[in-house]
């Protein structure tokens, strides 16, 4: 019976303890990300890219880079997962020219798209984007039956073990003398 009222006498502290006034905490202050150094004159980049019937750039053709070469890396990446559609919702396979042009006045980007020529011998072909995810499904599913097969090869290694009673030729102790709470 003892051993219920000490459980009573805890929840009863906890009960008090929650609702006793506590302080307002002063409102943390706001974690500053990490300064971010926006080029101070304007960027210019072009990619001519291949697009095919869906409307879907299947790979870059050439490059003109600007001085920046993050600004370049973002262009190429953002030109590869493009989609080239009229307005009406049709595309048409074609080789187009994508500008991008930073204004450091605005830090904004304007992206321009023109076609150079129409038609193509990649009409066919997969977009860019769609490969990647491709190639990314791909490499998830290898990594992961790679796991499983590390598991299972660790687990059979596991298995031809002998036990720790084996190795030491006795069985561990036990604890002793068993914990017993006197009566009160």
């Amino acid at each position: 019976m003892k051993p219920i009222v000490y459980a009573l006498a805890a929840l009863a502290a906890m009960l008090s303890a929650a609702a006793t006034p506590v302080a307002a905490s002063p409102t943390p202050a706001p974690v500053h990300s990490p300064n971010i150094h926006l080029p101070n004159v304007p960027l210019h980049s072009e990619v001519v890219v291949e697009v095919n019937k869906k409307g879907q750039v299947v790979r870059v053709k050439s490059t003109k880079p600007s001085k920046v070469r993050s600004f370049n890396v973002q262009t190429f990446g953002n030109a590869l997962q493009m989609w080239i559609r009229r307005r009406d919702g049709t595309a048409q396979v074609g080789l187009y020219r994508i500008t991008y042009d930073y204004d450091p006045k605005t830090t904004n980007v304007a992206r321009h798209v023109s076609l150079i020529s129409a038609g193509g011998s990649w009409a066919n072909d997969e977009g860019a984007a769609n490969v990647m995810i491709g190639i990314a499904h791909k490499q998830a599913i290898e990594m992961q039956k790679a796991a499983e097969e590390a598991a299972k090869k660790q687990q059979e290694r596991n298995a031809k073990l002998p036990s720790l009673n084996e190795i030491r030729g006795h069985p561990s102790a036990s604890p002793s003398p068993k914990l017993t709470l006197p009566p009160q």
